[in-house]
């Protein structure tokens, strides 16, 4: 029993240090890779993930998935990303959809796309694990 569980807390060990390995800084991204976190961060989203699919994909090099509590929530947190972007690094989505619903908003900005959900939606399309491949972004708890 006692090796049992000591093989089950260096396999636990293990499986740490390999999320620690295969995490993105969040000093490696671009500005408006962080000004988008930043802003979601701001109007109080939840359950922020950002995943690095550049070693994955080619149509993008990150995604950014957030959680709102409702459909203002989500609209505001998207109309924030919208404002900060063009306001600071001057920053257009190259396409918006799912605004007017709010259920799932998708920001496209090329290089990055931003997906606000309502909770039930993201559990439904559960993003995260369809791109369980991508590393993760390590998302400090104070932006």
């Amino acid at each position: 029993m006692e090796a049992t569980k000591e093989k089950t807390l260096q396999r636990e060990n293990l499986e740490s240090v390999t999320d620690v390995e295969t995490q993105t800084p969040f000093a490696d991204l671009d500005e408006a890779v962080k000004l988008a976190l930043t802003c979601a961060s701001e109007k109080k989203a939840f359950d922020m993930v950002a995943l690095d699919l550049r070693e994955i994909a080619s149509f993008t090099e990150f995604f950014i998935i957030v959680s709102g509590a409702n459909q203002r929530q989500v609209q505001a947190i998207s109309d924030e990303i919208n404002e900060q972007l063009k306001k600071q690094l001057k920053t257009k989505a190259i396409r918006i959809e799912g605004y007017n619903s709010a259920e799932w908003i998708l920001l496209d900005y090329g290089d990055f796309i931003v997906h606000i959900f309502e909770k039930e939606a993201r559990d439904f399309y559960d993003l995260q694990r369809l791109w369980r491949d991508a590393k993760k972004v390590e998302i400090p708890n104070n932006i």
